[in-house]
């Protein structure tokens, strides 16, 4: 049976998914949502073509559910980095207040504040992201200013943005661009992105030269570097 255009569908695991018809769509894209997985199908697409989609990514699925679970905003999610802090605190009263200081947000909430509401979380988020630019904004150029000198590596000019595709990217006019969720990370790792883009200064691509400049300023531990960094995501 072809997909029209919408269809809801229920899994005793991962619960709802709502499957939409997407025009250009070249193949199956799954978004894991709060209130259901939604996927993105090209036109002609089959239910049986889905499910069998669903089977074989239903590990991932789960996984990416439960990432999303744990990452809700609640009385017990706090961030708590050398250069972030981020907590909850109750109030008495029935509104939301923000107190923001470089490095630190505190958001005060009603006692009887519904966690599963979409607005709060992404009210919250907004808080935290704008706090993360306005810190990484005090701390990132001046600490990248640091490492060239130490290098003797230069740039035309750092940027901060709130970028979840990559840490940093530095472009051809040594223009670097750096993402404020640097912030969440250990101070060696900064430095490692840090390093990373201004050794592109010079080197543009991840060729062996590359590798060898930035063994230069890591002690020969640009690799290990790399795949620590691995294992965090540019998120909150």
């Amino acid at each position: 049976m072809k997909i029209i255009e919408e269809t809801y569908i229920e899994d005793k695991e991962l619960g709802p998914l709502l499957i939409r018809v997407h025009p250009r769509a070249r193949r199956m894209t799954f978004r894991t949502k709060r209130d259901a997985i939604q996927i993105s199908v090209p036109p002609g697409t089959t239910l049986q073509a889905v499910e069998r989609a669903i089977d074989e990514l239903r590990d991932r699925l789960l996984a990416s559910q439960q990432r999303l679970k744990h990452s809700q905003i609640d009385w017990n999610y706090r961030i708590e980095t050398e250069h972030f802090t981020f907590f909850l605190s109750e109030g008495q009263g029935d509104r939301f207040l923000a107190r923001t200081q470089p490095g630190r947000v505190q958001i005060v909430c009603p006692p009887q504040t519904d966690f599963t509401d979409e607005h709060i979380q992404t009210w919250m988020r907004k808080v935290i992201v704008e706090a993360l630019k306005h810190q990484a904004r005090l701390f990132l150029p001046d600490r990248l200013r640091l490492l060239a000198r130490q290098s003797g590596l230069s740039f035309h000019s750092v940027r901060i943005n709130s970028s979840q595709g990559r840490w940093g990217s530095c472009s051809v006019r040594k223009d670097i661009n750096l993402s404020c969720y640097l912030l969440l990370l250990p101070s060696h790792l900064i430095d490692y992105v840090l390093l990373h883009e201004l050794c592109h200064t010079l080197e543009m691509n991840h060729g062996d030269r590359f590798w060898q400049l930035l063994n230069r300023f890591t002690d020969g531990k640009a690799l290990a570097l790399r795949k620590e960094l691995k294992k965090y995501r540019p998120e909150v």
